[in-house]
């Protein structure tokens, strides 16, 4: 028999947090593949390894330090996820979620998520920003959804509604900042695959038949639990490399976390920007 997250644990986990911290953070953020250093702006910053929280999954990839920055950004009391963990390192999806509902119980209103994605949309190009406008959940559909199980009914409904996953309002102030700041962002919609192999040009040339812009291996998961528990988010994607629909090219995780060099700069503008217009 399945066995899933309790409210038990969830609730367990957020104690041992709130023990360590003086701080009600307002924002949580989660830091994708070759994004880490943008935790390294955080002001007057709190460490916790994953490790030292108990239910926490810990990461297993490179470039995903692993570990909690909480701390301040432009003002704003804040909780940075400094990498993350993935369903292909075999953990559940309600397991791999669960950092998410952590944060619900511990007040967070707002949720930034970012990932390193490859590109689907031939017009993009590694280095460029894309900001996710909507997502497919392919995993989900097809049956590992991270609601899975019985609902938490203090956190949302059994059923909620997924038709405006990313604010709105949110996305504006994205395009505002990226205006301000000179630099052009993508916008596009987003698929979460199960991975750990990268697509094939077949899957990729699918993909962008049925409208997909880039393509990644978390997200979309964590979305959907932040929209269960009526969480304002904003997903904004690294594009890594270039799309290879006809099978001409190699991508490696080597080439994601060089790109992450590229794109941290625009990221970091990026968020703070937004941080101030909250």
């Amino acid at each position: 028999m399945d066995e899933f997250i309790t409210r038990k644990e969830i609730d367990q986990t957020t104690k041992e947090i709130r023990k360590r911290i003086s701080r009600k953070p307002r924002v949580g953020m989660i830091l994708g593949s070759g994004l880490g250093p943008l935790a390294d702006q955080v002001e007057n910053p709190v460490y916790i390894p994953y490790r030292e929280l108990p239910n926490w999954p810990v990461s297993t990839v490179v470039g995903h330090k692993g570990r909690l920055v909480i701390g301040e950004l432009e003002g704003q009391d804040i909780l940075v996820m400094q990498g993350r963990t993935h369903y292909y390192e075999g953990h559940s999806m309600d397991r791999v979620t669960l950092p998410v509902r952590v944060m619900q119980c511990l007040g967070i209103e707002f949720f930034f998520v970012t990932n390193a994605a490859g590109a689907v949309n031939p017009d993009f190009e590694p280095g460029d920003l894309m900001l996710i406008t909507d997502h497919l959940n392919f995993v989900g559909m097809a049956g590992p959804n991270p609601l899975r199980g019985p609902n938490l009914d203090e956190f949302g409904p059994r059923f909620p509604d997924m038709s405006q996953a990313y604010d709105r309002e949110l996305m504006d102030f994205a395009r505002k900042v990226a205006a301000e700041a000179g630099f052009h962002l993508n916008e596009g919609v987003y698929v979460g695959l199960a991975g750990p192999s990268f697509e094939t040009p077949a899957d990729l040339r699918f993909l962008r038949a049925i409208g997909v812009d880039a393509v990644g291996m978390s997200t979309v998961s964590e979305v959907t639990i932040a929209r269960h528990g009526n969480m304002r988010v904003l997903g904004v994607s690294g594009i890594s490399n270039k799309a290879n629909l006809d099978g001409s090219t190699v991508t490696t995780h080597e080439e994601v976390l060089e790109a992450g060099q590229v794109i941290v700069p625009k990221m970091v503008s990026l968020i703070r920007g937004v941080l101030q217009k909250i």
